[in-house]
């Protein structure tokens, strides 16, 4: 298992790598003006490359196209077929990949998932295909990338070695 499969199974359900990337560039330019696509494409590769953010990906992703084929029992197709705002367990999910970067992350998909920006509010606004999963987990591998990069954002690391300590 590798970022190549958990990439072909987004770019078969109309997800790329640049999408993402851009969702990321949007939640840390305030924070970070020299930061660029190409690093946050990395960020979001480096999420990619965990595991459990793999087994995440297919889990969702599958539940979807099983929902798009008419495979689930009811009322569990029913509730995919109408996206039912009640669901949560679409939401739940996507949190395993947020966690992996603490609160910031956790907050950025809150964020997302409101504001259903880029490619997040296109698979949102699906008409014949199923995106029940696959829109939150977007957003989550988007908020847990922007999270990385905040992590490792020198500007905030010399903004509180400056501040006086508390004694």
């Amino acid at each position: 298992m590798s970022n190549e499969l958990a990439l072909q199974m987004l770019a078969k359900r109309g997800v790329t790598l640049n999408d993402i990337a851009e969702i990321v560039l949007t939640l840390q330019t305030p924070y970070n003006d020299t930061l660029t696509k190409e690093q946050c494409a990395e960020s979001v590769l480096a999420v990619l490359s965990k595991r459990e953010v793999q087994f995440t990906l297919y889990t969702g992703i599958a539940l979807d196209e099983l929902a798009e084929r008419k495979l689930l029992p009811q009322p569990l197709q029913a509730i995919m077929e109408h996206d039912e705002p009640l669901f949560g367990v679409d939401e739940t999910l996507a949190l395993g990949i947020v966690h992996v970067y603490g609160m910031i992350g956790l907050t950025s998909f809150g964020y997302l998932d409101k504001k259903k920006m880029g490619i997040i509010r296109d698979l949102n606004n699906h008409d014949s295909d199923i995106h029940v999963f696959l829109d939150d987990l977007v957003a989550g591998l988007a908020a847990a990338a922007s999270a990385r990069i905040a992590h490792q954002n020198k500007n905030v690391m010399e903004y509180l070695s400056d501040q006086p300590e508390v004694t």
